[in-house]
């Protein structure tokens, strides 16, 4: 069982003071959610927005080849795409945060079903490199506003110590729509066509509105929703509200986990996988999205296997953490220092298996954040720590895209093996930064070990 819940709870040293008249909120906020059938319901709902925001969030992925053809534009190019959907995503984990404390998940995620669809529906019409360009930022502010609100509703609706296994199982959730992705839209892509595959993805949109519209519960009965816990309970101002979350040294270390560990799985998913492995590797398209496949399914055993050990005994949290991060750059490196840069395909599947435990890992960075704020800012916290995957990633999509241009001769008709080999190396650079920033911090948040 984990440590923490108790510490969880604790009043903030600089909150306002409690006035006698108060007890009755306070309580409400702190009576320990019921869990059972209703709170499965809930986060089903929930996790289904998420499902849909992974299917446009990667959808890009089996697309990147199509897209550079479509819009006659190079690697550096076609990372502005994923970087760019990344970059909203990023900068808008603190706002959205704030939403979710202030109005309640459920609102938040019914603007996030809005502009998700929007921004895939624009990006299917585009026929220009700008206008896409626009539509994947407002898919990417769409995609912000799905993971946090569904983690909120899960600490509504489950008892703490079930928290961690949700989370896994909300990531888990995700990665099937990422397997949607890779099995389902890479093959319509290809047999339908552009526009048609990305306006049938935008108009799932409406049928997910609807069910979070209809059906979710964002709380248990009688627990105070998000405006009237507002009107009850004073709350900090904005920017007091996330110097707070971020002055909590267990916010700062999630980030920093979050950031380290997610990025080498997100970037070969996002956007570098398939160029990769067809490119680089000389496999087939169905090949390549066989092992993306893979990747995927990865993910859904790592995350479930974390969520055990994580609902068993928190002390598992930073050998996952720093396990995954070794495996992962020890992975890469006989990768990429193989001769000819060609390694056998089982060395390639080894490695991808390696990276999936990376998307499982980066959710400790948030389970951190949930047992070290108190509630009324765990949306802010959670927010913050949900930043540093994504920069991440959007740090390694640039680099990987800027050398390989470099690499390559302007006249390729493709990147070579040795280019990738090169740029690949960049994973690196984040890497080495995260990790000392992870030991560097892990013994303010506990001295004997984290």
């Amino acid at each position: 069982m984990p440590v923490e819940p108790a510490r969880s709870a604790r009043p903030l040293s600089a909150s306002a003071p409690r006035t006698t008249a108060e007890p009755a909120p306070r309580a409400a906020a702190v009576a320990p959610p019921p869990g059972g059938r209703a709170a499965w319901l809930a986060w089903a709902i929930g996790a289904g927005v998420y499902v849909l925001a992974v299917i446009h969030r990667t959808s890009l992925g089996v697309a990147g080849l199509d897209a550079a053809d479509r819009f006659g534009i190079g690697a550096s190019a076609l990372s502005t795409f994923s970087i760019l959907q990344v970059l909203v995503y990023a900068a808008m984990q603190i706002p959205v945060g704030l939403l979710v404390d202030r109005f309640g998940p459920r609102r938040v995620l019914l603007l996030g079903v809005v502009l998700l669809s929007a921004g895939q529906l624009a990006f299917a019409f585009s026929a220009a490199f700008a206008p896409a360009l626009a539509s994947r930022a407002v898919l990417g502010c769409g995609d912000a506003m799905t993971f946090i609100s569904v983690l909120r509703i899960a600490a509504r609706w489950f008892p703490a110590a079930r928290n961690p296994l949700v989370a896994q199982l909300t990531g888990l959730a995700g990665m099937g729509g990422n397997l949607v992705t890779t099995v389902v839209l890479a093959r319509a892509l290809h047999s339908e066509g552009w526009t048609p595959t990305f306006t049938a993805i935008a108009l799932l949109g409406a049928g997910v509105f609807a069910l979070v519209a209809l059906f979710l519960r964002e709380s248990p009965a009688g627990a105070p929703v998000a405006p009237v816990a507002a009107a009850a309970v004073p709350r900090p101002a904005v920017g007091r509200q996330v110097r707070e979350a971020w002055g909590e040294p267990g916010t700062r270390l999630g980030l920093w986990v979050h950031f380290t560990t997610q990025f080498p799985g997100n970037a070969f998913g996002l956007l570098w996988g398939l160029p990769y492995l067809v490119e680089a590797q000389g496999l087939s398209r169905e090949g390549a999205g066989g092992l993306l496949t893979l990747l995927v399914l990865a993910n859904m055993s790592f995350g479930l296997l974390f969520g055990r050990l994580l609902s068993r005994t928190a002390r598992a949290r930073m050998p996952i953490v720093l396990t995954v991060i070794a495996a992962t750059a020890a992975g890469w490196a006989v990768v990429l220092a193989w001769p000819g840069g060609r390694p056998p395909l089982w060395l390639v599947v080894g490695v991808i298996l390696v990276m999936g435990t990376n998307g499982p890992a980066s959710l400790v960075g948030l389970d951190y954040a949930r047992a070290l704020n108190p509630v009324e800012r765990l949306g802010t916290a959670s927010g913050i720590v949900n930043m540093g995957g994504f920069i991440g990633t959007m740090v390694t999509l640039f680099g990987i895209g800027v050398l390989l241009d470099a690499l390559t001769p302007a006249d390729a008709a493709g990147y070579s093996a040795e280019a990738f080999r090169w740029a690949f190396c960049w994973q690196y650079v984040p890497m080495a930064v995260g990790t000392l920033m992870i030991l560097r911090l892990r013994r303010k948040v506990d001295p004997a070990g984290a």
